[in-house]
């Protein structure tokens, strides 16, 4: 065998050595954990939540129109039914607001008393996955995550059973960032469960 064709060998096996450990690489990143939390509720998406919502029309729709669009507590865990004390203290400012100031809906609530209820609708959905070094992660030196999803949240006013306010907000689209360093590795939590008992 020649100088230059052993060279060639030599360079071959690096390269299939180097395309091996990225695919390892690579197949070990798709071992690491992932996780994910979501309230139950009948919408796939932001946006379709979005959507429910702007087909109410205060002073028009009526509770078992809201029902056919989700908003349900019996048939959605995200609905929650509130009185109408809980509606009083999401509204604390409006005891310094004059009449005229206040929004139409909220006005009448507050004169209705006993017969204004509401719907507190509260949906999230977050996916956590482990990015980065399998290796680093593995041996707790560095765990790295990035955090996926979105959150709904809106309120409903009924006085009787009509609507007479409705309001939402959220989060489109989350996406975050976490990255969490150990510099003892897997000997973090021994160094800390090791540590003498306080004193004082």
């Amino acid at each position: 065998m020649t100088i230059r064709s052993a060279k060639r060998m030599r360079a071959a096996l690096r390269a299939a050595l180097a395309a091996g450990l990225a695919v390892a690489l690579a197949g070990c990143q798709a071992l690491l954990p992932t996780a994910t939390s979501r309230t139950p509720f009948g919408w796939a998406s932001y946006e379709e939540a979005a959507r429910a919502l702007e087909k109410i029309v205060p002073y028009k729709t009526r509770r078992a129109e809201l029902h056919a669009l989700g908003f349900d507590s019996m048939d959605n865990p995200a609905v929650t039914i509130l009185n109408f004390a809980d509606i009083a203290q999401r509204f604390p400012a409006t005891a310094a607001l004059s009449s005229d100031e206040l929004d139409h809906g909220l006005r009448d609530c507050l004169k209705a008393g006993r017969r204004c209820t509401g719907y507190s609708i509260s949906v999230k959905q977050v996916r956590r996955k482990r990015i980065g070094s399998f290796w680093a992660d593995t041996f707790n030196f560095r765990r790295q995550s990035e955090i996926t999803g979105w959150s709904f949240n809106a309120l409903i006013v009924l006085v009787d059973d009509v609507v007479v306010y409705a309001l939402s907000g959220g989060q489109p689209a989350i996406r975050e960032y976490e990255t969490v360093r150990n510099p003892l590795g897997p000997l973090q939590s021994l160094g800390d469960s090791i540590r003498p008992p306080s004193l004082f």
